[in-house]
């Protein structure tokens, strides 16, 4: 499949793939049901500039995303070069706290399914008592819900509440999920995502039996959805990727 030419004379080859990737992501969300109305958030570093990210401009459904419009911000949110349109400053209260202060975690991804929204209703959180579940044993934090988060202080509390989980329950509101990759915190929120499903199917049927703790951690070992000897989760993401060229392909504009 032919691809649009990078615009070289915008972005250098590395910020522009990961433009594509991001906005692939984006893309995906919609093929996916995950998208609500304009909100919500996806934002990843810029490759060589540790200061730079880039978010969905506010306004645009998911569908409108684009590599092209996608914003690039500073650290304080503030937009950096050209851009027809504003980001949400809810969006990046967390996301800049993030990405300022945990070098390592490259794409950060916030959503308001239903499945994972219950999940993040329920007093008790997260039950580990199915398969997907289990492989996200030690890696779920939880923060207490402060309304929306527009308040810039806010960032700095979630940031503390997530104590360097990559995945946290916003209780009341929805999940955050960290990842080295695009491809990696995807994977992240998708296992996260078949694991508030089966939470809430199972828990509307009865009591749930909990994975005991030894079978939850030979589960994180094994799993290779996180795994960066196995990808970190690249071969699912380039398939819906792949998917989505044949379909959606706009994406690369």
């Amino acid at each position: 499949m032919n691809h649009p030419a990078p615009p070289t004379d915008r972005f250098s080859p590395e910020e522009w793939a990961a433009r594509v990737q991001l906005a692939a992501a984006y893309r995906i969300f919609v093929m996916l049901g995950w998208q609500e109305l304009i909100y919500n958030h996806l934002s990843l570093r810029v490759p060589g500039q540790d200061h730079h990210f880039l978010i969905n401009p506010f306004g645009l459904h998911y569908s409108e995303v684009t590599a092209s419009n996608l914003v690039k911000v500073d650290r304080t949110g503030a937009i950096v070069g050209h851009s027809d349109w504003p980001i949400n400053p809810a969006g990046f209260t967390f996301h800049g706290a993030i990405h300022e202060h945990l070098p390592a975690v490259h794409c950060v991804m916030h959503v308001h399914t239903t499945a994972s929204m219950a999940v993040c209703c329920l007093e008790e959180g997260l039950s580990f008592s199915n398969f997907y579940a289990a492989q996200l044993w030690g890696q779920v934090a939880y923060h207490d819900f402060e309304g929306i988060t527009v308040h810039h202080d806010e960032g700095e509390r979630i940031l503390a509440s997530s104590g360097g989980k990559p995945v946290l329950l916003l209780r009341n509101h929805g999940p955050v999920v960290m990842g080295r990759t695009v491809a990696e915190a995807f994977n992240r929120l998708w296992v996260l995502q078949r694991a508030c499903e089966v939470q809430m199917a199972s828990m509307a049927m009865g009591r749930v039996s909990e994975i005991p703790v030894a079978v939850r951690e030979r589960c994180v070992a094994d799993s290779l959805n996180f795994n960066p000897n196995f990808g970190a989760g690249e071969d699912s993401f380039a398939a819906l990727q792949r998917v989505l060229d044949r379909s959606d392909p706009g994406y690369r504009t």
